[in-house]
């Protein structure tokens, strides 16, 4: 869903202002489409993952025929994401081939990924004959002042001492999730030398947040968000960190798109695919013979593409990235 921004980036500068575009995504991503300015109207995709319901997507292509679109991007691979545009009857259908969608799609290309690497060099080929468009721009999200202050206060949070924020969780597995005592020990270090802590997530994260605090020694300044935030409170809570540290997840990507310094911690999976999208981003990831696996647990059981990550290599990044700022840049 972040990534798709740039490309909606690149049809507004192709075809203007006058372009207006729609974008139907899942539930969760409503909140972030909302950061996006590039977008018109946001329609909500009812299907749950694997779902394939087909009179539920000529039902909803149906509906989506009364806005008389003229193309619609497909941006996933699959066979029923093309069914929707098709049912609704839209002009220009591109996309990849991916599951053999020939008819559901009628402008399509096939997919050269030593070409086209990134995800996001994908997305932006769609608009450029299926090539990858020179001077590709990072996604960014606008940031609500107002909303900012109004979440800060609802939660008691200030901003006396510099943030650090936190995103424990992923997804995928235990092989892309830096490991809790690591994550504890950092905070820990970090409230030495004066900052707070926000552990970000989402309800579901809330326990494996709480185990890092657990196993913090310093507890004063740990502030347990997960649950207690939608998606677009995230957004603007992130943009009042100093740093944020996060696996490979959704919330790396959200991070960068705030456009605050991000470290992303990567293990069974690769940047090679999904990087992070700043400029103020730095990796970290171990070179051992087993990773990238894209496995979502161990089957060694060691974990050690995240386990050898330590707490002060990050701290130390940490440090980098603050001397990397003037005196005016910094927040504090």
């Amino acid at each position: 869903m972040v990534m798709s921004q740039t490309l909606l980036k690149i049809l507004k500068q192709q075809r203007g202002d006058a372009c207006q575009i729609d974008i139907l995504v899942n539930d969760w991503a409503k909140d972030v489409a909302k950061r996006m300015p590039e977008i018109n109207q946001v329609f909500i995709n009812p299907f749950k993952h694997g779902e394939f319901g087909l009179a539920k997507r000529f039902r909803l292509g149906r509906q989506l025929a009364k806005e008389r679109y003229d193309q619609c991007f497909v941006l996933p691979n699959s066979l029923k994401s093309a069914l929707i545009p098709f049912f609704a009857g839209i002009k220009r259908r591109t996309g990849f081939i991916g599951e053999m969608r020939y008819g559901l799609l009628n402008e399509t290309y096939r997919l050269d990924k030593q070409a086209l690497p990134l995800m996001i060099d994908r997305f932006c080929a769609l608009a450029n004959d299926g090539n990858k468009p020179e001077n590709i721009s990072y996604p960014e999200f606008a940031i609500d002042k107002p909303n900012q202050s109004k979440v800060l206060q609802n939660l008691g949070l200030s901003l006396d001492k510099p943030v650090i924020c936190l995103a424990p969780a992923a997804e995928y597995g235990l092989a892309k999730r830096w490991p809790t005592a690591h994550f504890a020990k950092l905070s820990s270090q970090l409230q030495q030398q004066g900052y707070q802590i926000w552990l970000m997530g989402s309800a579901k994260d809330a326990e494996l947040a709480e185990d890092i605090v657990k196993q913090a020694s310093i507890t004063s300044d740990i502030h347990n968000l997960c649950g207690r935030t939608n998606l677009v409170e995230v957004i603007d809570l992130l943009a009042c960190a100093e740093v944020v540290v996060s696996n490979d997840s959704g919330l790396m990507h959200v991070a960068c798109a705030v456009n605050v310094p991000v470290i992303a911690i990567y293990g069974s999976s690769s940047p090679s695919f999904t990087p992070p999208l700043s400029d103020k981003a730095i990796i970290q990831k171990i070179e051992i013979e087993c990773a990238p696996c894209f496995a979502r647990t161990c089957k060694f059981g060691h974990y050690n593409c995240l386990q050898q990550v330590l707490p002060r290599t990050i701290l130390n990044c940490i440090e980098q990235i603050k001397a990397s700022y003037t005196g005016t840049d910094l927040k504090y």
